[in-house]
C-alpha cells in the first residue's frame, strides 16, 4: 500500500527504537513518579505532538533543508540544548512544596505545562528530524507512486507505537512509585539525579554534529 515495504520489520524496529532511553522517556518517568500517571500521559501526548511535527516536516522536505543547512541545524540544536539544560536546572534546584505529600518534590505542574514540556523536548531536537529522514525512507519502495503519503503513514504507525510505549511507561512508573512509598528525601535526590540527566542530554545535544 502506497509503496510501503517490510512493514513488519518497520513496526518491530520502531518499537525497539521507542523503548531506547532518552530525554522523552526520562521526562515521562519523572512526571509520572512525582504527579501520577496522568502527568506522565500529558508528557507523552506532548511528545507525540512533537513527533507529528517531525513526521510532517520530513514528508514535506523541511527536514532535508535542516540536514543540508548548518545554520538551521545549529539554531535548532542550540535552542533545544538550552531548553533541556533549563529543564535539568529546574529539576536540580526545585524545592518541595510545603503542602505537598511525601511523594511530591515541587508544586504540581498543570497538565498543559507538562504537555508543553514534552512537546518542546521532542520538537526542538534536530536529531529526531534527521532520524525520520534517514530511517523511514528505507521502508518506502523507490518506485512508490505516493512517497509523501507512504512517509506520513509510516510516521503515524511509528508515533502510535511510541504512544503505546510511553503511556505504558507512565502507568508502570506511577504504579512503582505508589508501591515503593519512598521517603521525601530520597525522592528529592532522585529528582536531582533526573536533573543531572537532563543537563547531560542538553550537553550531548549541544555537541552533536549533523552526521
Amino acid at each position: 500500500m502506497f509503496g510501503i515495504q517490510d512493514l513488519t520489520l518497520f513496526i518491530i524496529s520502531g518499537l525497539l527504537l521507542n523503548i531506547a532511553p532518552g530525554p522523552d522517556s526520562v521526562l515521562i518517568m519523572s512526571r509520572s513518579a512525582t504527579q501520577g500517571w496522568r502527568a506522565g500521559s500529558a508528557a507523552a501526548l506532548g511528545i507525540g505532538a512533537g513527533t507529528c511535527v517531525h513526521v510532517l516536516a520530513a514528508a514535506l522536505g523541511l527536514s532535508a533543508l535542516l540536514a543540508s543547512s548548518a545554520w538551521a541545524f545549529g539554531l535548532i540544536k542550540w535552542v533545544g540544548a538550552a531548553y533541556l539544560i533549563y529543564l535539568g536546572l529546574t529539576m536540580l534546584f526545585s524545592r518541595r512544596s510545603a503542602n505537598a505529600g511525601p511523594q511530591a518534590i515541587s508544586a504540581p505542574l498543570p497538565y498543559r505545562k507538562i504537555f508543553a514540556q514534552g512537546f518542546l523536548t521532542n520538537v526542538l531536537n534536530p536529531k529526531v528530524a534527521l532520524f525520520f529522514l534517514a530511517f523511514v525512507p528505507q521502508f518506502i519502495a523507490p518506485d512508490a507512486p505516493h512517497k509523501a503519503l507512504a512517509f506520513l503513514l509510516l510516521g503515524a504507525i511509528f508515533n502510535l507505537n511510541g504512544m503505546l510505549w510511553c503511556h505504558a511507561l507512565a502507568l508502570f512508573t506511577a504504579g512503582v512509585s505508589r508501591r515503593l512509598q519512598v521517603s521525601s528525601g530520597l525522592v528529592r535526590w532522585l529528582n536531582r539525579g533526573i536533573g543531572v540527566l537532563f543537563l547531560s542530554f542538553g550537553a550531548k545535544l549541544a555537541l552533536a554534529e549533523r552526521g
